[in-house]
């Protein structure tokens, strides 16, 4: 009975929750306090203030967080699954809809439309972590870790997340000189 209700408050919450983090946490508050009695309000605030020092979205931390505590962790999967199922099934609907109507000029434009403002905002994300590379490893350093990555994705075609994979694992190993962390 336990798991069923974790999974009705995230999933109603889940539902519910527009607009992202802030939006939602009332509709946990008042499904795990409120209506299921899971916490009392002073632990729902306790459990926020930790979730919000932590980096993430909110609503996952204490979806986890909460679910552990309620559940253990068949708890903590119920309720991460409850809290993100809503949002997965409308992207599958709205990615399907976009698929079957690609051709329909209203959608063929906003689609069209989007594609420089990704462009941009990826573009901007780049240009951001290159400033961060310059700082940690250096021009050198850092160019010729863009210049491999380029050369294995693009001419070698190694997927990519087997680059990240291998350059976490050389990061994780390699040896830093004193001094040279930021």
């Amino acid at each position: 009975m336990k798991q069923k209700q974790i999974f009705i408050a995230f999933l109603r919450s889940g539902l519910l929750g527009f607009g992202g983090g802030p939006a939602g946490i009332p509709l946990i508050k008042k499904e795990v306090v409120d209506t299921f009695k899971m916490l009392t309000e002073d632990e729902f605030y306790e459990i926020m203030a930790i979730g919000n020092t932590l980096p993430g979205p909110i609503i996952t931390k204490l979806a986890g967080y909460i679910g552990y505590r309620v559940g253990g962790v068949l708890g903590l999967l119920n309720a991460i699954l409850a809290s993100i199922l809503p949002s997965i099934l409308m992207m599958l609907v709205l990615f399907k809809l976009l698929f079957k109507f690609k051709y329909v000029p209203f959608v063929a434009g906003m689609t069209n439309g989007v594609l420089p403002i990704i462009g941009v905002m990826m573009l901007i994300v780049f240009l951001d972590l290159m400033k961060k590379t310059k700082k940690s490893l250096g021009w050198l350093k850092g160019g010729i870790l863009l210049v491999a990555t380029v050369v294995c994705i693009f001419a070698l075609h190694i997927h990519p997340g087997f680059v990240v994979g291998v350059t976490l694992l050389l990061a994780l190993f390699l040896p830093v000189k004193k001094g040279e962390r930021s």
